[in-house]
């Protein structure tokens, strides 16, 4: 007998998505439906404005990953405009962009996927003094020792004695499905902890260079980060407030300790949790095809040649071709709405570019409260958006993909490394637990580069260069009366774009596709499933339908941003509504 398994709110994620799976007699999911079930109004906001603001709204977008948004959003102003920025400026962005990075992938990993893996409530039962041993052994972390491990421990009693689990609530603690011995979940649980703290220092980063955090400055024609040389820069001279060797060492030494913690613990943890759950690399395998922008460029965005990860689609994973990607092309990429909550003025079963976007919305679903969607029609507030008429999948795995395609030698010879310790095969990627493996290899890959740019933005600046804008082209009485441009990015959930049209000097229209839009997107009018549909109905069966944490596995291997493709607000930036989950 087939059963309907519904998830709402899919926990552990930022913004608010819903799963329906159909299962059969088996407990095999044959089916998926994946809904965001609020709307984004950014899109309509700007309209208007001056597109060098555009930055700071788009930011609001998400509460996490806001630092893309901004740079995506100058980048389709310097785009549209023809508008250099210094090499200073890029490299700034990169360390920027980089450090996001670190940050969000050590984060997912420990306190929105880990706990799928994790029984938290296991760890009691956990030998300290065997906890200790395991975690020298894979290791050189100096937070080790037998009385760490009982310390975490006896944290972890309290919150379970108190009827109170706190940041552990809510787990489906006990499940089968959780295979790591006692002494494996104590270390991860210590590690949760200790993620926690260490994102304080990461975050500084973005506070030295763009003035704050979580939503730091641009500008349009660079970065809002002037760089002084002046001696007294750092006891309150004249460059007191610039960037001056003061901060430049501070940056040095956060992107020191930030490694040291994904050398020493992200990548072990990664590699121990994974030898227990083998056939994660045989499940989830999703749409087969994967697509990248590219970002982080060497010498400027015009110039994808120098960019550190590459642009390209990979179709039916086959990683021996390449296909160029044209974001202008107004027949590549393309948003479709069948199945979504608006209308165009085309017609639901047409596609449109995102030059020629609208944001026409027309709810047709249930009316609340309800039990099921109504999967045949429209049923999510995502659009679908289609590359060629293709599904793509987005994110740390396809950026792996790439790199291991174009022959990156760094990726290829830790990816082998990898795989050759797992004793799996390079298929294995395509899969939930290939997805996570990829987020921590590309960690790695992106951390080491800092050093790389850090040590050129220093290079620059003792040879005398601390241009960090270009003011040319500020005024928008130099701009042309009509111009048209895409910003685009590899976010760290996967490929980002933003799309403007200025007329007069202002934003005429404004289109975001987002990564969770690729990924979390519903079925199409040619009935083709969205990547997180896709991935849902390979090979995963359910062991309770009321404890779904099969689905939450696969779900959370994407690292959902919901928000950002969900926003609500109205056009004078006014709260509708409110949503809590109890």
């Amino acid at each position: 007998m087939s059963e309907r398994v519904v998830v709402d709110p899919i926990t552990r994620i930022e913004g608010h998505l819903r799963i329906e799976a159909e299962t059969d007699a088996s407990g095999n999911i044959v089916g998926a439906s994946s809904a965001g079930t609020m709307v984004r109004g950014i899109e309509t906001i700007l309209k208007g404005r001056d597109p060098r603001d555009a930055w700071a709204f788009t930011q609001r977008i998400c509460g996490v990953c806001t630092l893309v948004h901004g740079i995506a959003s100058v980048r389709a102003v310097e785009n549209a405009l023809n508008y250099p920025i210094p090499p200073n400026a890029q490299l700034i962005r990169n360390l920027m962009i980089a450090a996001q990075y670190v940050h969000d992938h050590v984060m997912h990993f420990y306190h929105l996927h880990a706990l799928d893996w994790v029984d938290v409530v296991s760890a009691l039962n956990a030998d300290p003094k065997a906890t200790s041993e395991l975690a020298q052994s894979i290791s050189k972390w100096p937070n080790s020792s037998p009385g760490y491990f009982a310390e975490v421990q006896k944290k972890v009693k309290g919150f379970v004695e108190s009827g109170q689990l706190g940041i552990f609530a809510n787990g489906y603690w006990g499940h089968p499905a959780y295979k790591l011995p006692a002494e494996a979940n104590l270390m991860a649980v210590a590690h949760y902890l200790e993620a926690l703290s260490w994102q304080r220092d990461v975050v500084q980063i973005h506070t030295i260079f763009g003035g704050k955090n979580p939503h730091p400055n641009f500008i349009v024609g660079g970065a809002p980060s002037p760089i002084s040389i002046d001696p007294t820069s750092s006891t309150g001279g004249a460059g007191a407030t610039a960037l001056n060797i003061v901060g430049l060492q501070q940056i040095q030494g956060i992107i020191n300790k930030m490694m040291t913690f994904v050398n020493d613990v992200y990548i072990p943890d990664t590699l121990a949790i994974a030898g227990f759950y083998k056939d994660w690399f045989k499940k989830g395998s999703g749409v087969r095809n994967f697509m990248t922008f590219g970002d982080m460029p060497e010498k400027g965005m015009d110039d994808p040649s120098s960019y550190f990860i590459p642009g390209g689609a990979i179709l039916d994973r086959d990683l021996t071709k390449i296909h160029p990607i044209d974001l202008n092309d107004p027949e590549q990429i393309q948003e479709f709405i069948a199945h979504s909550y608006y209308d165009y003025s085309v017609g639901k079963e047409k596609g449109l570019h995102p030059y020629d976007g609208e944001t026409n919305l027309n709810y047709s679903g249930p009316k609340p409260p309800y039990d099921f969607l109504d999967i045949e029609n429209s049923y999510s507030w995502l659009k679908s958006p289609r590359w060629k008429g293709q599904p793509m999948e987005v994110g740390p795995l396809a950026r792996v993909l790439t790199l291991y395609a174009t022959g990156h030698e760094p990726t290829v010879e830790l990816a082998g490394a990898v795989l050759k310790q797992l004793d799996v095969p390079i298929d294995a990627l395509f899969s939930t637990l290939g997805r996570t493996a990829a987020r921590t290899l590309e960690t790695k890959l992106i951390g080491d580069q800092m050093n790389v740019w850090m040590n050129n933005l220093v290079a620059n600046i003792k040879a005398g260069d601390l241009s960090v804008h270009n003011d040319a082209m500020f005024d928008p009485s130099t701009w042309p009366k009509e111009a048209r441009g895409v910003g685009f990015m590899e976010a760290p959930r996967g490929a980002l774009a933003h799309w403007i049209v200025i007329k007069d000097q202002k934003i005429d229209n404004y289109q975001a596709v987002v990564p969770s839009t690729w990924n979390a997107g519903p079925r199409d009018a040619q009935g083709q499933d969205g990547p997180y549909e896709a991935a849902l109905t390979d090979n995963h069966q359910l062991h309770d339908p009321k404890q779904p944490i099969e689905i939450l596995r696969t779900i959370h291997s994407y690292d959902p941003c919901i928000a950002c493709a969900v926003h609500v607000t109205d056009p004078e930036g006014e709260e509708l509504v409110k949503v809590k989950v109890v």
